[in-house]
């Protein structure tokens, strides 16, 4: 029968085993699910003028909560507004949002913008895409069908003072908002 010290000195490197096969395991576990987020591209050709905003990272495990793209009234558009369309540091020269019905289109212009470069941000809700379409009255700088719950900048160069012109269609109730900032 072995002493008691001896069972105890056993015990000890077993422990010790089981802690770093522990401490070893969580550690590869997180670098797996660090690996885990990926960015992806729709395969939808670029359709606007000027840069766009950075990808959307994604977690494919986990779908998106559908209720996220229902349209809303009221104090939740407000809200909804103001987080698709954070403070920005540049100066904001024209905002829109509102609320669309099945296949309703609204029309909208900005105040004359002096020449410059601008973030035309855009942002919907809706169980459908929301058509977006701005022109300077010469040019068409953005015609985008955008997929709703995500929000998108496409800068812009205007050579000269210009008056945007801005409409925006649904086929399905839905919620828009725009932002034209200087950058």
């Amino acid at each position: 029968m072995p002493r008691p010290e001896s069972v105890r000195e056993q015990a000890m490197p077993r422990k010790r085993i089981t802690a770093a096969a522990s401490v070893t395991c969580a550690a590869l576990l997180a670098g797996v699910l660090a690996g885990c987020a990926y960015e992806y591209d729709e395969g939808l050709a670029n359709d606007s003028v000027g840069p766009s905003a950075a990808p959307t990272l994604s977690n494919a495990a986990i779908p998106p909560d559908p209720s996220l793209n229902q349209p809303v009234s009221g104090a939740e558009l407000d809200a909804w507004v103001l987080q698709v369309l954070p403070g920005t540091k540049g100066e904001i020269f024209h905002t829109g949002f509102g609320t669309l019905e099945l296949d309703e289109e609204r029309s909208d212009t900005t105040a004359q913008l002096p020449k410059g470069t601008y973030a035309l941000t855009l942002a919907c809700r809706s169980t459908r895409r929301v058509s977006f379409s701005i022109e300077d009255g010469e040019n068409e700088l953005v015609d985008l069908s955008l997929r709703c719950g995500t929000s998108r900048v496409n800068v812009v160069t205007l050579p000269a003072d210009a008056v945007l012109s801005i409409k925006v269609d649904a086929n399905a109730p839905a919620n828009f908002a725009y932002r034209v900032s200087r950058i």
